[in-house]
């Protein structure tokens, strides 16, 4: 166990709360054990946490991520997320496979939205190359988390965004019943709405598509 894990393992057991920890857990549907330590409180203790150890000012510490996805407590995964946020600047095409062992690894939608709007967008966006080499890999994957990983990855490129890929890993995945493959379609529509309503519109129009992919990819259209 690293020293930096000792840290922050001292600041969550000084403030485990069991009376938060259970509700926490079955808001999860009881994939994951908690701490019970919320959102505001751990970001108070992440922020000490960084302090502390000065990690930030290090170079990008994979091992440290992996123990924390190690850990049974889901507070550990979401510190292991906050510092991959705080590191997207010195994230390389070579962390790639990484990503996708956190993506495949504890997997829920708390962490692989995250991953896929963070870390992975940003990758993707330095180096465009891993789109044809990984990602529209994924886009077809039996791992339902790499597919909705592919749908949701430019979620945050705006203008930047890739219609054709956009579109064309929605249809790859028009007849999934996975409801969180029809949530993350309605989702990724949802925000490239705000950039190109008409285009979305008319995909809308022209794609059969799930009715919660439509309901959700709609709601900023006229």
């Amino acid at each position: 166990m690293s020293t930096n894990i000792d840290v922050l393992i001292r600041l969550f057991e000084e403030h485990r709360n069991e009376a938060n920890a259970e509700p926490m857990k079955n808001y999860m549907k009881d994939h994951f054990s908690f701490l019970g330590i919320k959102s505001p409180l751990r970001k108070e203790l992440e922020k000490q946490f960084f302090t502390d150890t000065g990690i930030i000012k290090e170079p990008f510490n994979k091992e440290m991520i992996a123990e924390l996805w190690e850990k049974d407590e889901r507070e550990y995964q979401y510190t292991g997320l906050t510092y991959l946020e705080k590191s997207l600047k010195k994230l390389e095409k070579s962390d790639l496979p990484f990503i996708e062992w956190l993506l495949t690894t504890k997997s829920w939608w708390d962490t692989v939205d995250a991953l896929a709007a963070k870390p992975v967008g940003k990758i993707a966006e330095k180096f465009p190359e891993i789109i044809e080499e990984t990602i529209a890999g994924w886009a077809v994957h039996e791992n339902m988390w790499l597919r909705r990983t592919a749908i949701l990855f430019q979620l945050k490129y705006k203008q930047k965004t890739n219609e054709e890929l956009l579109y064309q890993y929605i249809r790859q995945n028009a007849t999934s019943k996975e409801f969180f493959i029809q949530k993350a379609i309605g989702w990724a529509l949802r925000e490239y709405s705000k950039t190109n309503p008409a285009s979305v519109k008319q995909f809308i129009t022209d794609q059969p598509l799930a009715p919660l992919s439509i309901r959700e990819g709609s709601k900023y259209l006229d």
